[in-house]
């Protein structure tokens, strides 16, 4: 009796596991500077089956540690897909990350790691979400990224609207699109159909669970107002640190400690400011350096110190350092704290030389993340947006994706 009941806790344990999320688990401290893309400059790997994808980062214990990987396949939902290993994975993952560098003559020593997928030991073999997991000699996970892998097989065609809510016409951005399925029939699509949405490549603004609203022929049409909307958001600040001795438009001063140490010129509050457009690269960041060649183990890291001015505005709520530099964590390292002396919020972060773009959210008391009080929401705003397509037959044991669009607000409509 006693074996029957621990065999039922061991599968009731077995379903609620597969049953989780896969969250990306972000990096200890001493990991820093994690790239993972596809074959474009953008952050955000969704690469067709068979493409390369692209990992690096920097391990600044310097001690030449041994790191594995592992992927695993995951339905629509993030929850692990019931596929085997051997129907997603041609030949095998955990295995050593084997092209690792020591930095050149940098003041804080570092080991780079970079990973290519597909290579000789592992292939992809279907497309959907997948989870990239970086583990220690110690089989102790360090850090996760998800990644997509498309099938080219429907057009997506999508436009940016203002707000129909007048509530919020200069606040919000409506995603408007259809889905041509002409060379890849649907015989139901409200149930075999799922659709995500994501705002600047950020998984935390995604929307999902949408079904068409109408259906014209092969054509799927998603024409909503409020269920597709997002909030516009801000323009990112920015810095750039690849010169190490020059300071720019956004940095003060420069100073040389035991690392340079860059600081930013006090930022300011813009959500009671008109819109002002400049380029930014939505959050993302850009490794580089003048001082090398190859910024992958010559470029310096540096201490980039951050100010923003304490008001009502903020007040008993926490204030966090926020961009793709740290994958958009929440942590210790990049929350601000009070500065009697000149009333500001202040953070000093460890970042690698390059071309920054951040930003300053809220966490509330309750724990609630804030990304657009201190910046401002304007329907102007430069976004970009991503219309992933997943398909799933009866009878399938996973989501495939099967095409995404994308579409810029810089072109916003009424």
């Amino acid at each position: 009796m006693r074996r029957i009941v621990s065999l039922a806790f061991i599968l009731l344990h077995s379903l609620y596991l597969q049953a989780q999320v896969q969250e990306e688990i972000n990096a200890p401290s001493h990991i820093k500077s994690v790239v993972f893309k596809g074959s474009t400059e953008d952050q955000f790997p969704i690469v067709p089956l068979g493409a390369p994808i692209y990992l690096e980062f920097d391990d600044l214990f310097a001690s030449e540690q041994d790191y594995y990987y592992k992927i695993v396949h995951c339905n629509y939902d993030w929850t692990p897909s019931t596929l085997l290993k051997s129907q997603y994975l041609q030949g095998m993952d955990n295995e050593r990350i084997t092209d690792y560098q020591n930095s050149y003559s940098t003041l804080q020593p570092y080991s780079n790691y970079k990973l290519t997928i597909p290579n000789a030991y592992t292939q992809l073999k279907v497309s959907g979400n997948y989870l990239l997991e970086i583990y220690n000699s110690y089989n102790e996970i360090q850090f996760s990224r998800r990644f997509l892998v498309y099938e080219d097989l429907v057009k997506v065609g999508a436009t940016i609207k203002r707000s129909r809510d007048f509530n919020h016409i200069d606040e919000k951005q409506v995603v408007h699109f259809n889905i041509n399925t002409s060379n890849y029939p649907v015989s139901n699509p409200k149930r075999e159909v799922k659709v995500a949405l994501i705002q600047n490549y950020q998984w935390t603004t995604t929307i999902g669970n949408i079904p068409p609203q109408f259906t014209l022929g092969n054509e799927l049409v998603y024409k909503y107002d409020q269920e597709t909307s997002f909030w516009g958001g801000n323009e990112y600040f920015n810095f750039d640190t690849k010169d190490l001795r020059a300071p720019s438009s956004s940095i003060s001063k420069i100073a040389l400690t035991d690392l340079y140490n860059h600081y930013l010129f006090t930022d300011y509050y813009r959500h009671n400011r008109p819109y002002t457009y400049y380029p930014d690269i939505n959050g993302d960041f850009v490794i580089r350096t003048l001082q090398g060649t190859d910024s992958s183990k010559e470029a310096e890291y540096t201490y980039v110190h951050f100010k923003l001015p304490y008001t009502e505005l903020i007040g008993l709520d926490e204030v966090y350092v926020y961009g793709k530099f740290n994958n958009y964590a929440i942590s210790p390292e990049n929350k601000m704290t009070y500065n009697e002396e000149t009333g500001n919020m202040e953070a000093t972060l460890k970042m690698k030389q390059g071309f920054y773009n951040y930003k300053y959210v809220l966490v509330g008391q309750d724990g609630s993340l804030d990304q657009n009080t201190i910046s401002g929401n304007f329907h102007f705003t430069e976004n970009n947006y991503l219309i992933l397509v997943y398909y799933r037959k009866f009878g399938d044991q996973h989501d495939s994706l099967i095409g995404f669009g994308s579409v810029n607000s810089r072109n916003i409509t009424n």
